[in-house]
């Protein structure tokens, strides 16, 4: 019964240290994210921005069971030439 008399308040102390060393990170920028604008930036999120005759038109993607029968040419449209 002793030894619970001893580890109840070594536990509360390092709970204690965790979340004083858990704080001076985050409020130091250890967990700021530096890959995340970069990749951003190659998210296209502006084409509500761009006028309507500016707009490319994408191309219309393959069924599966198109590109089943001609795999080799129907991925590559150059190679069809």
């Amino acid at each position: 019964m002793k030894i619970v008399m001893v580890l109840v308040p070594l536990m509360l102390i390092l709970v204690a240290i965790g979340i004083a060393l858990f704080s001076w990170a985050v409020r130091n920028g250890q967990y700021d994210d530096l890959d995340g604008p970069a990749h951003r930036i190659l998210y296209d999120d502006d084409e509500d921005r761009i006028p309507a005759e500016a707009r490319q038109k994408k191309p219309a993607r393959p069924s599966s069971a198109d590109n089943s029968e001609n795999n080799d040419t129907t991925d590559h449209p150059d190679r069809n030439q």
